[in-house]
This record gives C-alpha cells, sequence and structure tokens, in this order.
C-alpha cells in the first residue's frame, strides 16, 4: 500500500477514534446530566425498609434463606402475601408494594433472598436451579405460613419458581395457595429471546453468551474488575433493559444497576444454565383453581409480552394485563398501578384484608 494510502487510512482511522470517543464523553455527560437532574426517588431508604420480624429458613440442602416478615404474625384465616424476586435482584425490589402493603390492616408479608442472592446463604453452583428454588419455595411456606391461605406473587425468576413449586406440589394450589401473581416471567424458551436486540444476531448471541458465562465461572475476578470500570455502561444497560422509558427516575435506574453490581459474577454465571432449559409449561395446570394476575410490561426485552400471553392462554381464569410503556421492571417503573392489581387480586380471592383509617 502506498504511503499516502497509508495516510489516508490512517487519517479515517484517527477520525473513526476522535467519533468514537467524542461519542462516549456526550454519553457520558448525558449520563451524568441524568443523575444529577431533580429526582423525587432519590431518597428512597431502597436498602433499608424496617421487617417487624427477621428469620433464617434451612433449606431441604443446608443452606439458609434470609427471610423477613412484614405485619401481623401468622393467625388462622389471615392470608399471607408471600413475595419472590428475580434474578440477580434481591427482596428490596418489591419496595413500593412493601410500603404500599402494610397500610392494609392483617396484611401479613414475607419476603426473603433467593440463594446466593442478597442476604442469602451461597448455594453449590449445582443448585442454581429453578428446581432447587421451587424447593427453597416450599421451605419457606412450611416454616413461615403454618395456618391461613397464601399468596404467592412472583417477578420474573420468582414466578419461575412459583412454577417450579406447582410443577413439584400441585395438591397446595387451591387448599392452601388461594392466589397467584405472575409478573414479567416466562414457562421457558429464553433461549430465544433477543433482549432487544435484532433478531439476525439471536445466533450469534446464542454461542457467546455460553462461552461468556464459562469465563465468569472460571476467572470471576476478571470480570469484577471489568464491571467496576464500566459505571456509565451498567447504567445505560440497566435503563434500557429493565425498563420502557428513557425518562425513568435516575435513582430507579441505580437501584436495580447496585442490585446487580452486589450479585456476584459467579453466581450470575451459575443460574444462566438453568434459565436455557426451563420449561414449566404443563405445571401451570396446578394454577387452574386459583386466582391468578399475569402482569408484563409492553416493552419487557427480557420476558417479552408473548411470554405472558402463553402464560394466559394456558390460563383462561386469569386476569391478563399489559402495562403499556413499561419494561421488565414493571413493580418499580408502574409501582402504584402493580400494587393496585395486587388489591385487586386480593379482592377478587375474597383475601382483601381490611384498610386502615
Amino acid at each position: 500500500m502506498s504511503r499516502p494510502r497509508l495516510g489516508a487510512v490512517g487519517a479515517l482511522a484517527g477520525v473513526v477514534a476522535v467519533g468514537a470517543a467524542a461519542g462516549l464523553a456526550a454519553e457520558r455527560y448525558a449520563i451524568g446530566r441524568t443523575r444529577l437532574r431533580p429526582d423525587p426517588e432519590r431518597d428512597q431508604p431502597f436498602f433499608s425498609l424496617p421487617a417487624d420480624r427477621v428469620a433464617s429458613v434451612l433449606a431441604d440442602d443446608g443452606v439458609h434463606l434470609h427471610v423477613e416478615e412484614v405485619g401481623p404474625p401468622a393467625r388462622p384465616g389471615d392470608p399471607t402475601l408471600v413475595f419472590l424476586h428475580g434474578y440477580t435482584q434481591e427482596m428490596a425490589v418489591w419496595h413500593y408494594q412493601r410500603i404500599a402493603l402494610a397500610e392494609d390492616r392483617g396484611a401479613r408479608m414475607v419476603f426473603y433472598d433467593h440463594r446466593s442472592h442478597g442476604r442469602s446463604e451461597r448455594g453449590g453452583p449445582q443448585s442454581a436451579t429453578i428446581d432447587q428454588l421451587g424447593r427453597d419455595l416450599y421451605a419457606v411456606l412450611e416454616q413461615t405460613c403454618p395456618t391461613g391461605p397464601i399468596v404467592l406473587v412472583g417477578h420474573s425468576m420468582g414466578g419461575m419458581t412459583i412454577m417450579a413449586l406447582a410443577d413439584a406440589h400441585p395438591e397446595l394450589f387451591g387448599p392452601r395457595v388461594a392466589a397467584v401473581a405472575l409478573l414479567s416471567t416466562s414457562t421457558g424458551k429464553l433461549a430465544q429471546v433477543a433482549f432487544g436486540l435484532p433478531t439476525a444476531v439471536l445466533p450469534v448471541t446464542q454461542k457467546v453468551l455460553p462461552f461468556v458465562t464459562r469465563g465468569m465461572r472460571s476467572r470471576p475476578q476478571v470480570f469484577e474488575r471489568g464491571r467496576r470500570l464500566g459505571t456509565d455502561l451498567a447504567f445505560l444497560l440497566s435503563r434500557s433493559w429493565a425498563f420502557g422509558s428513557r425518562d425513568v427516575s435516575p435513582a430507579l435506574v441505580a437501584f436495580v444497576e447496585q442490585m446487580l453490581a452486589r450479585c456476584p459474577v459467579d453466581v450470575i454465571a451459575e443460574f444462566y444454565d438453568t434459565f436455557t432449559t426451563h420449561d414449566k409449561l404443563a405445571a401451570l395446570q396446578a394454577l387452574r383453581p386459583v386466582e391468578t394476575l399475569v402482569l408484563v410490561g409492553s416493552k419487557d426485552k427480557l420476558t417479552p409480552k408473548d411470554h405472558g400471553q402463553a402464560i394466559a392462554d394456558a390460563l383462561p381464569q386469569a386476569r391478563f394485563v399489559v402495562v403499556e410503556g413499561a419494561g421488565h421492571m414493571v413493580q418499580l417503573e408502574r409501582a402504584a398501578l402493580v400494587t393496585l392489581h395486587l388489591r385487586a387480586l386480593l379482592s377478587r380471592a375474597d383475601l382483601r384484608p381490611a384498610r386502615t383509617a
């Protein structure tokens, strides 16, 4: 290649590099402005809501699960709402529902962190499966819900955990479990989800992601250092994948980002395989006797609305709600609306507690 042509190529590369740097700088500037704008959610105590009782539940393989109870102790006839969070999250994700439903006299609520998440004990890599999470839920119910009807509220992986419980213990649904809410979740075929990317790249992501997760398992410290360096990128990804609107509260985006940062990368990798094999469509038959809410955001990129539609199709008695404009973290993005639908679910199941004056 001649010297003038080399010079032209070098100049072009320089222009591309400068453009990329300018784009990154502009994006960081925009993120900085976003973080600094007035935000009514900025002072929310997301990780520090008080609990009336704190317990440790022993799973069937000896792992201790961190459990928090809100409301009165268990009483015969009173319902208990059990909340199950999603992948890479913690019980804190139910922040707004926990505050709002605590205003309902008689609303006893149980929150817990899945194994290897939040303040629960780490499980072994072999236990990072949806079926094991279903067994964990069974242990939580046995040790915290000795009496009264049960309402299960699951988001994403939490909803899948409810399906695993239904698969293993269908006899609970009706006699004990009186109502179920499945938010932003799926019965399976998650390997086909494009995460909002063009479907043409799906074959590439299907090959790359297993390779990446193997690296995360074998060299987690490398990935931990890398994600500490990419805070702006993490903010952008959290906003894009978790929420439907770019105008969402920066505090909510930072909250989701922080939960992800608190989840060790090897835990993220260990649970990957269970999502590619998850298939609980048949287990939904156990939910037919109970009041069921299926709710999903219209812009959910992680468990798209057609996954919610598949659940609703299998459960003709279910109330199917698509929240227009909302993303995966619908209980944060549209907190008041989600709480309203949970109260309506309790009412339909004749379980709604009396409100305080």
